[in-house]
């Protein structure tokens, strides 16, 4: 593998559609991509020179993990109202849209992970999307999308996407179980959505109300074990924050100090091997999407202050 110098600035991935007009009672925090940039924007992080902007996906992309006839559904609005209530989400056309750029946009971050060492996506990580269906907020599995584009191209041999999301990457782990190229590794508390797990490369379940200390651990030993097992030329990581104490969804008690301790040692682990990793943000919410940006945000910070102290 060659050797891979630090960007002067970190590569951030975004698009102006990832936010859009959204019904506000729903408990998806929708405005949240747009504030994370604004966030970063704030701190200096996030500027003109280092933010990437991902057009629509092309329809092969697509269909490296997701059915031709299910795509065509849900971007012409003929998904079922069963299949619209799995989703999670309202239909709209905004929805497609939003929907159709966000793969791209973790495609892009990966391939600026390969020639830079290091990116971030400011969305991304919607693992529970299966290949027929959508579920869980979840309609296309951007993870699945990007690791397979990659190997399809022969721009790696070996990808392990490392999810520490709170709940099970299912989607992912379905779509991707026969493709021996691309490792799956989900560290997920056990008491939680799904609540029939898939069947990952590697599966870490976590009890419920784990604190920082142990939850660290436990990533920690996780990370080891995948990276032995998959030897991988790129590292994609989910870093949801729907791990934190507050979150509605978690069931975890890991503090802020605690996510920001996990995303500082997963960053260092990789990158110190040399190993190009892309981040995405996988789950978090709050009825405080501001306070939810600004957990989202930690990674993108851990990610720039090792980049900066190399």
């Amino acid at each position: 593998m060659p050797v891979l110098l630090p960007p002067v600035l970190l590569p951030l991935v975004s698009s102006p559609h990832y936010s859009f007009d959204f019904p506000e009672r729903h408990r998806f925090p929708m405005q949240k991509f747009a504030l994370l940039l604004e966030h970063l924007q704030h701190l200096g992080i996030a500027n003109t020179d280092n933010v990437y902007r991902p057009g629509k996906a092309r329809l092969d992309l697509l269909e490296l993990a997701h059915c031709p006839e299910y795509l065509n559904n849900f971007i012409n609005g003929s998904l079922s109202d069963k299949e619209v209530r799995r989703m999670g989400l309202p239909w709209s056309e905004g929805l497609v849209k939003r929907t159709l750029i966000s793969p791209n946009g973790t495609f892009l971050t990966a391939s600026l992970a390969l020639r830079s060492g290091l990116a971030c996506h400011l969305a991304g990580g919607t693992h529970h999307a299966h290949y027929d269906f959508a579920s869980g907020y979840c309609i296309l599995n951007d993870l699945a999308i990007a690791a397979l584009a990659l190997v399809r191209q022969a721009r790696v041999q070996r990808v392990l996407i490392f999810d520490c999301d709170v709940h099970q990457g299912d989607g992912t782990a379905t779509i991707l179980q026969d493709v021996a190229e691309i490792t799956t590794c989900s560290i997920h508390c056990e008491k939680n959505f799904p609540q029939r797990k898939a069947k990952s490369d590697i599966d870490i379940e976590v009890k419920k109300g784990v604190g920082d200390h142990e939850y660290l651990n436990i990533v920690t030993d996780g990370l080891a074990r995948a990276l032995k097992t998959s030897q991988p030329d790129l590292v994609i990581y989910d870093a949801g924050v729907d791990v934190f104490e507050g979150d509605p969804l978690g069931m975890l008690n890991i503090s802020l100090d605690g996510i920001r301790a996990r995303d500082a040692m997963i960053i260092k682990t990789v990158r110190d091997l040399g190993i190009p990793l892309a981040t995405v943000i996988g789950g978090g919410y709050d009825k405080d999407q501001a306070a939810l940006a600004r957990r989202h945000a930690i990674v993108v910070e851990e990610a720039h202050r090792y980049l900066s102290v190399l």
